[in-house]
């Protein structure tokens, strides 16, 4: 990870304990089965956003997981702490950083070191949507050629990808997190500015039992056309009977 750091790609992601993840399914079925589907979602995005050339940031929380993120990292990202704060002072605080003249870690794990560069593009994904198509990202780099900011909208009303292009988007205030009409308040918030929007096509989160459903039925389709999903850890989980 040595080259100039035009472009930017940050992994938002929590430490996948009981109860305090995927909270939704855990709801729906137990808080130690949502946290084993956190778990495999995240090692497997990691395992498959590693392939994407450019700077990768994992922006973890909590601050003192550091060890734990660090042993998943194994050195292919540099190792950032979430802020404190919703959602959108998260991802404010990422794109703050990423899209300054000159990136800063510390030692806080394999990754990080200090990195110097001028990065233009940067874009913000989640670790729940694990069959996201890599070409996606990929896009939302190339759309930024030509936008100030990319948005992927996901099927639940919110996005899954969001990048911006030398600045941060004045999108991270005053939205109602978490609900149906994130996309829409976003989308009503760059009505009011002279931001350039470019979308990807829509995807897909798994938040609940019913994405969870939808997420088994897609991985087996995808077993039964001979397509290589590149998610074991994922794979291994919808395959068992549910024992939640």
């Amino acid at each position: 990870m040595n080259q100039p750091f035009h472009r930017v790609l940050g992994v938002l992601a929590k430490q996948p304990l009981p109860g305090l993840v995927k909270t939704r399914l855990a709801a729906e079925t137990s808080p130690q089965g949502a946290a084993r589907v956190a778990a495999a979602f995240l090692t497997d995005s990691l395992d498959r956003l590693a392939a994407i050339e450019t700077h990768r940031i994992l922006v973890y929380a909590p601050r003192e997981a550091v060890a734990f993120f660090s042993s998943l990292a194994r050195g292919r990202f540099a190792l950032m702490p979430q802020v404190e704060g919703d959602l959108g002072q998260r991802m404010a605080a990422f794109f703050s950083t990423a899209v300054a003249p000159k990136l800063e870690f510390g030692n806080e794990g394999p990754g990080g070191n200090e990195v110097r560069g001028d990065p233009v593009k940067a874009v913000l994904v989640g670790v729940d949507s694990p069959t996201l198509p890599l070409s996606y990202i990929e896009e939302a780099f190339a759309k930024l050629e030509r936008a100030d900011i990319v948005l992927g909208p996901a099927t639940d009303g919110g996005y899954y990808l969001v990048g911006c292009a030398g600045r941060v988007p004045p999108i991270f205030e005053n939205i109602t997190w978490s609900r149906p009409t994130v996309l829409e308040e976003t989308v009503t918030l760059l009505k009011k500015t002279e931001w350039r929007l470019e979308l990807l096509p829509p995807w897909y989160d798994v938040d609940t039992l019913n994405d969870w459903r939808m997420l088994r039925g897609h991985l087996a389709a995808l077993r039964c056309a001979g397509v290589k999903t590149d998610l074991p850890c994922t794979e291994a989980l919808t395959i068992e009977p549910d024992s939640w």
